[in-house]
């Protein structure tokens, strides 16, 4: 196992495969191609781990509010 940086600086350890399937299967799904479609071409241009975990923070924080 591989550790993970969380965004807050928090590291754990994590299934670095699991991950990224997981992270394959968002990248997949249409709610993230949307989403991904209404950013401009600069936050396109980042690392698929990047904008997966940019979309997950923005979901959340949707949610939460």
């Amino acid at each position: 196992m591989s550790g993970i940086q969380a965004s807050s600086g928090y590291r754990f350890t994590g299934d670095t495969k699991f991950w990224n399937s997981l992270k394959s299967a968002i990248a997949a799904s249409s709610g993230f191609q949307r989403w991904l479609l209404e950013r401009d071409a600069q936050f396109q241009k980042l690392r698929l781990e990047e904008q997966v975990q940019r979309y997950l923070r923005e979901t959340l924080e949707t949610l939460a509010y």
